[in-house]
């Protein structure tokens, strides 16, 4: 319900409560103590366990909405900003190249075996983190909160080269405009910025798996460090 990719809206709400009632069969019998649900001590359990899932699923969606925050970043660089559109997994409108990153890094999520990865730390949680512990301490929620200074400032890694390239493209249209005055710039620079962002945008793709897995494996430690790994 909380982790990207598998709290999508674009899957039928059939399918997803399908897989929680095969993850749940799958994963209680890891559970190593069994109690009453409907008692106060089960109540504050289930409160206790729905907080660590939904503290792993903030740490993955922070890293997605990173590299995506980055996209938008370079769109706003090159004048693609006001360019949006809704969004299949949140159904809110979002910029263009934010969606655009937003599926390249679902699609690096699915290819680095990252959803397999989610099931398996799920599992080592009950063995780490069991039912019957107090849940997780004030540090371990300390970290999440520092960590998403530490993932958005990935996000700048994420567009900095695109970003770089552009303000020079920017700063070439100043010293143009300082020496002929006439000209318009908005009339000409406007595309050829664009055009300048794609090049620049397609550039800097060729790192962008590099980028994503630093950001990951800081996603991993924090998420391994949340449930006592």
């Amino acid at each position: 319900m909380a982790a990207p990719i598998f709290n999508a809206t674009v899957v039928p709400a059939r399918i997803r409560v399908a897989m929680i009632i095969v993850l749940t069969l799958v994963l209680a019998p890891l559970a190593p103590t069994q109690m009453d649900l409907f008692s106060a001590a089960g109540v504050a359990t289930m409160a206790t366990q729905i907080l660590i899932g939904a503290s792993v699923g903030f740490v993955l969606q922070l890293v997605f909405q990173a590299v995506s925050y980055g996209g938008i970043l370079i769109g706003q660089s090159m004048g693609l900003g006001f360019a949006e559109l809704i969004s299949p997994t949140s159904n809110t409108s979002v910029p263009v190249l934010g969606q655009f990153y937003m599926v390249m890094v679902s699609l690096l999520f699915l290819a680095m075996d990252g959803h397999l990865q989610v099931i398996e730390l799920l599992a080592d949680s009950f063995r780490s983190l069991p039912p019957s512990a107090t849940g997780m301490d004030e540090k371990s929620l300390w970290a999440l909160v520092m960590a998403g200074g530490d993932l958005f400032a990935g996000a700048l890694r994420v567009a900095l080269p695109a970003m770089t390239a552009l303000l020079l493209v920017n700063i070439g249209f100043a010293a143009t405009s300082r020496a002929s005055p006439a000209m318009n710039l908005f009339a000409v620079g406007f595309p050829i910025s664009i055009c300048m962002g794609f090049i620049a945008l397609w550039l800097a793709m060729r790192g962008m798996a590099t980028a994503y897995s630093a950001l990951q494996a800081v996603g991993w430690d924090l998420m391994r460090h949340l449930v006592g790994l």
